[in-house]
């Protein structure tokens, strides 16, 4: 067979490859025995790894479980020449969960999505997702129990980003979250972005409302800012202010009202012969007389006074 001088280079490519794919082949190997190999070394109480087998990842019964298929390298990667290694520090898994792993988040990500991506999550695209926060930064798959399921816990993994928010929880007034009754997932679902902020529900009203379904309303006579958003009156996270607000009224309220022209006496802040004797000032302000300032159903209720 003639071979022409123009497929000399295209020939001495193909034959550095096949002589290359052995090693090639052998790097992607899968280790003999499985999770029996691994566990040689592994099931030392140092790397806190046999508690998978009392999880759902750890099911040799469950056919969707990695441990049903390919055990530990279902999720590693095949890792033969891990097993292999004299000096396994040296030659690590072909894919390892870390933040300090020489793997791109995007890769170790993309084991944990081969299973999860299908349970209604909309993690592409989501704010956790441009940022690179890594699926094994938040959850531990080696214990028995995620601690992303205690309250406690979790807010503490969401705060090594979102300090500010700790601050917040610590203000007089708040949702419980540092007494563990309810978690940062009660308002978001950091998995989804397809929602603001990364709420559990469409906007910021929808998820107040489930669970202060009594300001939902539809009311006969609707406060603007409230049908808008309830993050213009009140901090989710924690406040100086009762019930929440993100200032004291009348502040709060002439923010959008002006105060000149208002029935009865002075309502502003500025002292008269060196006194403020305004009651609009006092306890709980404006709301004194606008007491239902969510909406009202009376029939005078115009005004938000009844």
């Amino acid at each position: 067979m003639k071979i022409r001088l123009t497929t000399l280079p295209t020939l001495v490519l193909i034959m550095a490859f096949l002589a290359a794919l052995p090693a090639y082949l052998a790097a992607e190997e899968y280790s003999s025995k499985g999770a029996d190999t691994c566990l040689m070394c592994h099931k030392a109480a140092k790397w806190g790894v046999m508690p998978i087998f009392k999880t759902k990842h750890g099911s040799q019964v469950d056919q969707d479980a990695p441990f049903s298929n390919m055990q530990c390298e279902a999720c590693h990667g095949p890792s033969n020449e891990h097993a292999k290694a004299k000096k396994k520090s040296e030659v690590h898994p072909k894919i390892t969960f870390s933040e300090d792993s020489e793997v791109p988040v995007t890769q170790q990500n993309e084991v944990c999505l081969g299973c999860h991506e299908s349970h209604n999550m909309g993690w592409f695209g989501s704010r956790h997702e441009s940022a690179d926060v890594g699926c094994a930064s938040c959850h531990a798959v080696h214990e028995e129990r995620d601690p992303m399921f205690d309250p406690l816990t979790q807010q503490e993994t969401c705060f090594q980003c979102h300090q500010s928010n700790r601050a917040a929880t610590f203000k007089p007034y708040g949702h419980p979250l540092r007494f563990g009754s309810m978690a940062c997932s009660s308002c978001h679902n950091v998995h989804d972005g397809n929602s603001d902020f990364l709420l559990v529900e469409d906007n910021v009203n929808d998820t107040c409302y489930s669970c202060h379904a009594e300001k939902r309303g539809p009311y006969l006579w609707e406060h603007a800012p409230v049908t808008e958003s309830c993050s213009l009156c009140h901090e989710p996270h924690g406040s100086n202010h009762p019930a929440m607000l993100t200032k004291r009224p009348p502040l709060l309220c002439q923010q959008c009202h002006s105060a000149s022209d208002h029935p009865g006496e002075a309502y502003t802040s500025e002292d008269i012969g060196g006194r403020t004797n305004s009651r609009f000032l006092l306890a709980r302000g404006c709301m004194n007389c606008h007491s239902q300032v969510h909406g009202s159903n009376h029939p005078s209720g115009s005004s938000q006074m009844r």
